[in-house]
């Protein structure tokens, strides 16, 4: 119980980037327009970061939706790794 309450930031940031390669593949997948799983494994970021931050299907409903979730899971993900950091230097 005492190593729960020490590493309670590192098992809440290990828990919430559990799916992190789920939703980043899913999004790419969007951004480039494929099916294709090799997308995962090419070194792409220019469009990716583009996509996250600005609007390259306006018409695309599906996409916006996802990205604002994949932005806000990704905002709550830096959050945790802020508090960690935070937190791990206080003990």
């Amino acid at each position: 119980m005492d190593f729960i309450k020490k590493n309670i930031w590192l098992i809440l940031l290990v828990l919430w980037g559990l799916p992190l390669s789920y939703y980043r593949s899913k999004f790419r997948k969007i951004v480039y327009q494929t099916e294709s799983w090799l997308i995962n494994i090419k070194p792409y970021f220019i469009k990716e970061i583009k996509g996250l931050f600005g609007t390259l299907y306006p018409e695309n409903k599906s996409y916006i939706k996802f990205r604002n979730f994949y932005l806000f899971y990704l905002m709550v993900y830096l959050l945790l790794l802020l508090l960690y950091i935070i937190f791990d230097k206080k003990n």
